[in-house]
């Protein structure tokens, strides 16, 4: 009897632990109002933008269009403009935080939001180009995963706006062996490693500040205890099983030895 009350209580208890947003419909519209929040994001050390400056007179801004600071970035010709990226070049955010930007110099962009680096972009090229037009855009955005989900790696983004459940989708969900209550966000803020833990059941999630990923954001899955269990048990089963052989390999020689030596 008391077997099959703790299997009920498992049996019930499965569900609770692996669905996401538990109790989101009897949420205040007060707690909902605080979901509702605005991501921007920013421009961080070793992004690489890509600036694109055109214009009807393309003539006047023909000198902001080509840098020798530049590099092209590998296998993103499609990132942001279409196929005309591919034939842009790329500006590296160095670790103080500035691009070298043909023609202005050094240009401070660590910290700026990408409408408001195009904003001072457009200002600063305007003085020589007044019809000019910016493009500002992270070329290099990227998120890793990985863990107990079914497809772990690392995903170039082509919108800055993406949030974890996004990127657990890309990795095409959790396992089911997966801990939904114990996910870890590792962010690099200015090369200090910051550790952040989520609860995927928990719908307040949707308002933490971590909800939508930076650049460079890796995500690990733990698995839950059930297969940490059962990792644990296979690691002692191989060991058991190696002691076995070597054991029995052991006692092969020595019955080998001794019948040489009889004969």
């Amino acid at each position: 009897m008391a077997v099959c009350v703790l299997l009920l209580t498992n049996a019930c208890r499965t569900p609770k632990d692996v669905a996401y947003f538990q109790g989101i419909h009897d949420l205040t519209a007060e707690q909902v109002a605080q979901m509702n929040q605005k991501y921007v994001p920013r421009i961080c050390i070793d992004d690489a933008l890509i600036i694109y400056v055109t214009s009807p007179d393309r003539a006047t801004v023909a000198q902001f269009t080509v840098s020798p600071y530049g590099y092209y970035m590998p296998g993103e010709s499609e990132i942001g403009i279409a196929a005309t990226t591919q034939n842009l070049f790329t500006y590296l955010v160095d670790e103080n935080g500035f691009i070298n930007f043909t023609e202005l110099g050094r240009i401070l962009m660590a910290g700026l939001s990408i409408n408001e680096a195009t904003r001072m972009m457009e200002d600063k090229i305007r003085v020589t180009a007044p019809t000019a037009v910016v493009s500002v855009q992270i070329a290099n955005f990227k998120v890793s995963i990985f863990g107990e989900v079914k497809t772990p790696n690392t995903f170039t983004i082509k919108t800055p706006r993406v949030s974890i459940f996004d990127l657990i989708s890309m990795a095409g969900d959790l396992t089911i062996m997966a801990d939904r209550k114990e996910v870890t966000l590792l962010r690099d803020n200015n090369g200090v490693k910051v550790p952040v833990k989520f609860d995927l059941t928990d719908p307040a999630i949707i308002a933490s500040p971590y909800y939508y990923l930076q650049q460079n954001d890796v995500v690990y899955v733990k698995p839950n205890n059930a297969q940490q269990r059962n990792a644990l048990n296979s690691l002692k089963d191989n060991t058991r099983i190696s002691l076995y052989s070597v054991f029995l390999s052991t006692i092969s020689i020595l019955i080998t030895a001794i019948v040489n030596f009889r004969e």
